[in-house]
C-alpha cells in the first residue's frame, strides 16, 4: 500500500530501529513508546487488521512476540510485558496495518488498564450464546 507507514518501513523507505526480522515479519521499537523497549511486530505483507491477516503471518507474529518479549524483558530489566493489538479505529487502531505491541512493564510503572463493566448474568449468557453461534 502506497500510503501505509508500516509498508514503507518494511520496504526500507522509512527508517526504524529494527530489532528482528524473518521471512514473514519485522519488529522495531515504537517511536511513541509507553515504556522503554516497547516494540511493534508487523507482517511484511499488508493486511489492514488482525481479522484480515493470513493465519501463517499470525503464527509468525506470535513466534516473534515470544522471542522479542523474552529478549526485551531481559534487556530492560522489566518485570513482564503486555501484548496489545488494536483492531479497528474504535479500538484505537491508528495505522491500518496489522501490528502487535509488546509493552514492557515494571511494578508500579503507572500504566493503567482499562475500566471494567458489570453486565448481568443474563447479558453474559446471551452474549456467550451469540458468539458461540457465529463461530466458524
Amino acid at each position: 500500500m502506497d500510503d501505509c507507514v508500516f509498508c514503507k518501513i518494511v520496504a526500507g523507505d522509512l527508517p526504524c530501529l529494527k530489532i528482528y526480522e524473518d521471512e514473514r515479519v519485522m519488529a522495531f521499537l515504537d517511536v511513541t513508546p509507553v515504556s522503554l523497549g516497547h516494540s511493534l511486530i508487523v507482517p511484511k505483507v499488508h493486511a489492514e487488521n488482525l481479522l484480515e491477516t493470513p493465519e501463517g503471518d499470525l503464527e509468525a507474529i506470535i513466534r516473534a512476540v515470544k522471542k522479542i518479549g523474552r529478549a526485551a524483558k531481559e534487556a530492560t530489566g522489566a518485570d513482564g510485558f503486555n501484548l496489545g493489538v488494536n483492531t479497528g479505529e474504535a479500538a484505537g487502531q491508528v495505522v491500518m496495518h496489522t501490528h502487535f505491541h509488546v509493552m514492557l512493564r515494571t511494578e508500579g510503572d503507572g500504566l493503567q488498564h482499562w475500566p471494567k463493566i458489570q453486565p448481568s448474568a443474563e447479558e453474559m449468557e446471551e452474549t456467550a450464546e451469540k458468539i458461540r453461534n457465529l463461530l466458524d
